[in-house]
């Protein structure tokens, strides 16, 4: 029972699209989808089948129709779980559906529009101003990252170097679970810095253009809000609760034939449905409950949102919708996924006092800190009080001690006046001065010798100069102090305590009202299906005629039903065999790469350095890939690399350096490692014919046609005559008037 009562299951609304221009001026693209906003249910009609086949019903948390606004669904839908993220839960929001169908407008929405801001940006908003409304007892941390899943390679988008970095890896945790090794986490501390932040990570990630969509995403992108909360407890302890947001813009799923992608994209659009795939498979395990095994390991995907689905987190699923009858097929596979991932159960729990919080790292520094700062005022103090009791150490004849220590005293009073956090300003600006004074006493003194004055004005410097490294080294420390201070941001800042109860009051009523408005839909949807129950056990008939008719009319109620599931059942083969046949598709291209891949290396990599390769290579479990082993010596001197000698280099073999030198100044060719004959080429002279005819055409017999001997850009060397090029001469000039006549 405890089980069950700390379980909670995924909560999942549907939202759909209007007609885009395309579909509007296609009138064959009618609509097919029909809301019931009250009962949230989804109607989807099927355009190939006849009037009298009943439609298929859906019911969900929520459903938003085309003229829907982006703050209804946010305040109904997703506020409640950003609240339960600032209490410490594990947060995650997720858009899933067809490619085109308003995920990212769904997700992010126009930034600089307030009434079209999607979940992202008011989750930003609701996040900062919760944390300046409240109690300034509490302190906050708030850090941000930015990933993709770009053909099954998490890259970081706010890595400078993002295009040509390196992959980063899956490490899994006893306590924190799965996460990323390497991720960037920045540190915000506004609205505006949090959003600068999301706006480096769009720029770096992965957009194409398809025929569906123009700026269709090509990757799953995951943006991790982790905020972090000090405040004391009932034992006068001060405690931490971190809660981890996740904000996920999937991909859409695609077909080849409608997308109409090549090359490039293909690949891209092959990667993203057989993570979705992976997706699904685990929906359906978790939706099913009997499956011992759940496939996380089979994507990236799946491996990131393994809390989110049947772990520790509270999750939010918003399936997007097209109406148009041309994807049909796509909008009924998105909503048998949805209605399967409201059977998931997860069981969220607080992460309180968690051992990898960086807000307790942060006091500890600031304490650290602190303490380093009052135990540098406190000793320039001591200093200052030793100094004012030695007194200046000068000659019997210096002013009157009683005009010094009236001096002493007056700065001392000056001193304690001042305020706490300019006291050590102040307090060097009047050592500075104080030392001043004392150089210029030991300048004017006549009775002191050259040489005393020089020691007593070095040791004056001396004191003058540490006294500023002191300052530097304070006021250093001082903006390293305030520069941890700063990023943690303290509730109840310049905000009017009126204003901010009235706020936590409004938004309580409006919390209300959203519970409320649920409780009202499950009380409507519990009401129909008690109605139909009651109202056969009701029945009474006062002939036989009318029970007949009754029964009749039940009969015929039952048999829509049973044609309903056949025809479910159908629709589930049918789908079936086309994600067989897709997947089919996809393996025939995979694997058609994979030969020419082989065929490469058969043809054109020696088999000496295809074998280095392949002894190389090792399976990582955790990633579940092959990956290859670093270049280093081994034991075996097989696999150990040859280097070149070092009389070998610049050389194909070793030679001594007397041959070098000997070689070097044209020496004899004894001493050469290669290149030993420099030969010239000997060349055959070309052999064409000039063939001069008559200008007339008449019956004059054909004269012989002269032989002339061209010009060519190679000639043969007149140094080495050839024989066997005058041979060849000679039988031209024999057989060309030959062939002439």
């Amino acid at each position: 029972m405890s089980k069950n009562k700390s379980s909670e299951s995924v909560k999942v609304v549907v939202r759909c699209r209007p007609l885009n221009r395309k579909e509007e001026s296609n009138r064959a693209a009618g609509g097919i989808v029909r809301l019931d906003l009250g009962l949230g249910q989804v109607i989807l009609r099927n355009p190939r089948s006849s009037a009298s086949e009943p439609q298929k019903t859906f019911t969900f948390d929520a459903v938003y129709d085309a003229s829907s606004k982006q703050r209804d669904l946010y305040d109904e839908s997703v506020r409640p779980l950003i609240d339960s993220v600032l209490a410490g839960f594990n947060g995650t929001i997720f858009a899933y559906g067809q490619t085109g169908t308003g995920k990212t407008y769904t997700m992010q929405g126009a930034w600089m529009d307030p009434e079209k801001r999607g979940v992202i940006p008011n989750a930003f908003d609701h996040i900062f101003t919760h944390i300046s409304r409240s109690q300034s007892d509490r302190q906050y941390l708030v850090r941000a990252s930015y990933l993709e899943i770009y053909l099954e390679e998490i890259r970081d988008l706010l890595d400078p170097n993002h295009g040509s970095a390196r992959a980063l890896d899956l490490r899994e945790c006893p306590d924190t679970g799965v996460y990323v090794r390497d991720l960037t986490s920045c540190v915000c501390k506004s609205i505006k810095e949090i959003e600068e932040v999301m706006n480096v990570g769009n720029q770096a990630r992965a957009v194409g253009a398809t025929d569906m969509n123009e700026h269709s995403s090509r990757s799953h992108a995951l943006f991790l809000i982790t905020v972090e909360c000090s405040q004391p407890g009932p034992d006068g302890r001060k405690h931490i609760r971190v809660g981890r947001l996740n904000l996920v813009d999937l991909a859409g799923s695609e077909r080849q034939a409608k997308t109409g992608v090549q090359g490039e994209r293909l690949k891209e659009a092959a990667k993203i449905n057989l993570s979705l795939s992976a997706l699904g498979n685990v929906i359906s395990a978790l939706a099913d409950g009997r499956s011992s095994h759940v496939p996380y390991r089979d994507s990236k995907l799946t491996r990131l949102l393994q809390d989110s689905l049947g772990g520790n987190a509270k999750t939010v699923m918003v399936a997007t919708l097209g109406p148009s009858s041309q994807h049909y097929d796509e909008t009924l596979t998105t909503l048998r996924y949805a209605n399967r991932a409201k059977n998931i159960q997860n069981q969220p729990r607080v992460n309180e006092d968690p051992k990898d919080a960086l807000l307790r790292e942060f006091q500890m520094e600031i304490a650290r800190l602190r303490a380093q700062l009052n135990h540098r005022k406190w000793r320039s103090m001591q200093k200052k009080e030793q100094v004012e009791g030695e007194g200046w150490e000068g000659d019997e004849d210096e002013e009157p001690e009683g005009e010094e220590e009236e001096e002493e005293e007056e700065e001392l009073e000056e001193l304690e006046e001042l305020e706490v956090e300019k006291e050590a300003e102040e307090y060097v600006k009047l050592e500075e001065q104080r030392l001043e004074r004392e150089k210029d006493a030991i300048r004017g003194d006549q009775y002191l010798l050259a040489e005393e004055k020089q020691r007593l004005l070095g040791e004056k410097e001396r004191m003058m100069g540490d006294l500023r490294k002191e300052q530097e080294a304070t006021e250093q420390l001082t903006a390293k102090y305030k520069a941890m201070e700063s990023k943690l941001l303290v509730g109840g800042k310049n905000i009017i305590d009126h204003t901010n109860e009235q706020q936590k009051m409004l938004e309580m009523k409006r919390q209300e009202i959203a519970e409320q408005t649920r409780g009202e839909r499950e009380i409507q949807q519990q009401m129909m299906v008690q109605d139909e129950e009651t109202l056969e056990l009701r029945e009474t008939f006062t002939s036989l005629q009318q029970e007949v008719e009754a029964k009749t009319k039940k009969l015929k109620k039952l048999y829509a039903k049973l044609q309903c599931i056949k025809a479910e059942i159908q629709d589930v083969n049918d789908e079936h065999v086309r994600s067989r046949q897709e997947l089919e598709q996809t393996q025939n291209e995979l694997t058609r790469e994979l030969k020419f891949k082989y065929l490469i290396i058969e043809n054109f990599i020696p088999p000496e350095e295809k074998n280095k390769i392949m002894n190389r290579l090792t399976f990582d479990p955790e990633e579940d890939q092959w990956k290859f082993q670093p270049l280093v010596p081994a034991e075996s001197k097989s696999s150990q690399m040859q280097k070149r000698p070092s009389s070998a280099v610049g050389y194909k073999r070793p030679i001594s350096q007397y041959a070098r030198v000997a070689v070097a100044m044209g020496g004899h060719s004894r001493y050469r490692a290669e290149n030993i004959m420099f030969l010239e080429l000997d060349m055959t002279p070309p052999n064409t014919a000039e063939l001069n005819q008559s200008s007339s055409v008449d019956n004059s017999p054909t004269r012989d046609r002269g032989v002339r001997k061209s010009r060519s850009w190679c000639q043969t060397p007149k140094s080495i005559p050839s024989s066997s090029s005058n041979a060849s001469l000679a039988a031209c000039h024999t057989a060309t008037p030959a062939a002439a006549q």
